[in-house]
């Protein structure tokens, strides 16, 4: 079923269902390579925060949380490819093990420019897990990007925390806009 979100018609990608198995999934190998290392999870605000939740639901392992905030939609269908860092990560990461938690890896700038600020900080090791991944639109290529959920098409997308005009966070599943 299409829905309307401000200006734009949306229709089904990703069914919540087969979001909650890939999350199990990706958290298994998490809770694999991470037995032993006690890792801080980091999300990226405000798009990852329903991927984040349901992630570390099924974490097993001793684990921190901690968040930043960065953005370069700022409320349009596409990357201006200026970041904006709104929130700094005020855990101290110096010899821990960090996994990024990313609703969406789309150019990869903002991501790359992420993991390059954290990595000044001396971490143990930098892992990124993403919920969405377009392969055609990547541009800097982050080799810490380990886990991806799902591969998409290079489509505007909403739902499960990524959002039009500060809409659609809510749905549980995955829309692309209808064009």
């Amino acid at each position: 079923m299409n829905i309307k979100i401000a200006d734009l018609t949306f229709e089904p990608l990703i069914a919540a269902d087969a979001i909650q198995a890939r999350i199990k999934e990706i958290a298994a190998d998490l809770n694999k390579d991470y037995a032993d290392k006690a890792p801080v999870f980091v999300g990226v605000l405000n798009g990852c925060f329903m991927f984040m939740a349901d992630l570390l639901k099924e974490i097993t392992v001793p684990c921190e949380v901690a968040f930043t905030k960065l953005s370069s939609y700022h409320g349009g269908v596409s990357s201006t490819r200026r970041i904006r860092d709104d929130f700094d990560l005020m855990t101290d990461i110096t010899n821990r093990h960090v996994i990024l938690v990313e609703d969406i890896v789309d150019t990869g700038n903002t991501l790359d420019y992420l993991v390059a600020k954290l990595n000044h900080r001396k971490p143990a090791s930098i892992t990124v897990c993403a919920l969405l991944l377009k392969p055609d639109a990547v541009e800097y290529a982050v080799e810490e990007l380990k886990h991806v959920a799902f591969q998409i098409p290079n489509e505007f997308v909403v739902g499960y925390g990524l959002d039009y005009m500060e809409m659609g966070r809510n749905l549980n599943g995955i829309y692309k806009r209808v064009v």
